[in-house]
């Protein structure tokens, strides 16, 4: 029996603002390594030799995300990945529905449930607990990996387990799963030895969950077997019937099944694998600083960062240099549009700067000075009255969407290779070096011919700068706005 990974990958991962945007969420950004959260994720069954793993993964996530992710998984020799795209965030009891109809399109593999937003460091040690936790899995049981405690955290939920269930695997038996405890509590469930962090991963046979969410929850049930019913396959992604999911209540894993397995023993025994592999949920940015690399001091810094006369102290640096002088126990996060300082004890506090300025109508919230788009990126490197200037490049072969403008102008330089422009009825080839206007209200497209990226500069100018000022008339990635 084979092992399929299943990536939820949605959420927005507010406390670690202005790292992680709505648009850009911390599991699509590198912050322990040179890879992202999610393509460790993605990588976090390579070698695994206990039991055959399905190459293709099967991810659960938003439309927003579609192309970054793709491509994020491209880059890790991940090929033909299966993405779920959700028309509405449901949590994960339904993300795993869907993903449990996906993978019986194939047979009825074990299914390995992971969030795309934690960091692992002991891999080895990870998949150790897995290979025990396939074992029940194939025998039927619903299973979850606790984590093993190392102090007495209260940000967690917790998951208490009884006797062992068979003799030289880890597996426990499920008893109950606790909400975040005070400290005093913390401090009994980790002296007693009976207690786990909740670590959010799971493992089953897709044929069992939906047994199990079916009992439990048949009106998850339903509206997700709708909503696949009336899919629409689009190269590799998977889009829902939206009327059908936007009925589907929104419930998480352990609420929805597993911590009601008792009442109904006869749909799988909930066997609970304890875990010891260097796992954080990443939850804020005192808790990246616990599971980064740290210097003489307790330093931990990424990116252009110099320490003098620090101690314990994270800097997280995204485009110039960043000089920490005589900190204790601070978080210290510079993006090109936003700088964040707080004391590790208030780290859970950046919600609050996020809610206030959604509330204050800021895009600061929504996304980064540089956006990623499925033909490439740009970059708004200057703004004023009337107009904006943006670094564009567009991958090789990738092309813009045909459309105009109601409030602007455009004039584009090329600095770095070859660019098709339409403007108009005409079509023409740009080197480097030249340029071309597009007046307001023309009709024009962008295209890389050739085989390196495209690189230009974008000057706008006009009365309103605004993304929404777009009329999409044909577009090679499905976008309608």
């Amino acid at each position: 029996m084979i092992i399929k990974s299943v990536i939820l990958s949605g959420g927005s991962g507010t406390r670690l603002w202005p790292a992680s945007r709505e648009s850009y969420p911390k599991q699509l950004l590198p912050l322990t390594g040179e890879r992202s959260l999610l393509q460790e994720t993605g990588l976090r069954l390579k070698d695994f030799g206990a039991r055959e793993v399905d190459p293709r993964p099967l991810v659960v996530t938003n439309e927003e995300y579609r192309f970054i992710i793709a491509e994020q998984l491209r880059q890790i020799g991940v090929r033909s990945p299966q993405i779920v795209l959700e028309p509405f965030g449901r949590n994960t009891a339904p993300a795993l529905t869907l993903a449990a109809l996906a993978a019986q399109e194939e047979g009825d593999p074990i299914l390995l449930v992971m969030p795309a937003d934690h960091v692992i460091t002991d891999v080895a040690a990870f998949q150790r607990s897995i290979a025990d936790g396939s074992a029940f899995a194939a025998d039927g049981a619903l299973v979850t990996f606790g984590i093993v405690p190392d102090r007495p955290e209260t940000g967690y939920g917790y998951i208490r387990s009884g006797d062992a269930l068979a003799e030289g695997r880890l597996g426990r038996a499920l008893l109950e799963f606790v909400e975040k405890p005070d400290r005093d509590t913390a401090q009994r469930y980790v002296d007693s030895g009976e207690y786990f962090w909740n670590s959010g991963i799971f493992m089953m046979k897709a044929s069992v969950w939906m047994r199990a969410i079916r009992r439990f929850s048949p009106d998850i049930a339903s509206a997700c077997e709708a909503a696949y019913a009336g899919r629409k396959p689009d190269a590799d992604f998977i889009r829902l019937e939206q009327g059908a999911f936007e009925r589907c209540p929104s419930d998480s894993i352990d609420y929805a099944v597993m911590e009601r397995l008792a009442d109904a023993p006869e749909l799988g025994t909930g066997v609970v694998v304890p875990m010891a592999a260097g796992w954080s949920d990443v939850g804020a940015w005192d808790a990246l600083w616990a599971v980064s690399e740290k210097d003489a001091a307790g330093n931990a810094g990424r990116g252009q960062v110099l320490f003098e006369d620090c101690r314990n102290t994270l800097v997280h640096s995204g485009s110039r240099l960043v000089a920490a002088v005589g900190c204790d126990d601070m978080v210290v996060v510079e993006t090109p549009d936003a700088v964040m300082v707080a004391h590790k004890d208030h780290t859970q506090d950046v919600k609050k700067v996020v809610a206030r300025l959604k509330a204050e109508g800021r895009s600061l919230t929504k996304s980064h000075r540089k956006v990623y788009r499925p033909w490439g990126w740009y970059d708004s490197i200057d703004a004023g009255e009337r107009f904006q200037v943006k670094r564009i490049v567009v991958n090789p072969g990738a092309k813009l969407s045909l459309q105009m403008h109601h409030h602007r102008a455009e004039h584009w330089v090329v600095v770095k290779g070859t660019a098709e422009v339409t403007c108009g009825e005409r079509t023409f080839l740009l080197g480097e070096n030249e340029s071309t206007y597009i007046p307001l209200g023309h009709t024009h497209r962008l295209a890389n011919p050739g085989k390196v990226p495209l690189e230009i500069i974008e000057v706008q100018s006009g009365s309103y700068l605004g993304e929404d000022d777009i009329v999409r008339f044909e577009d090679t990635y499905g976008r309608s706005s």
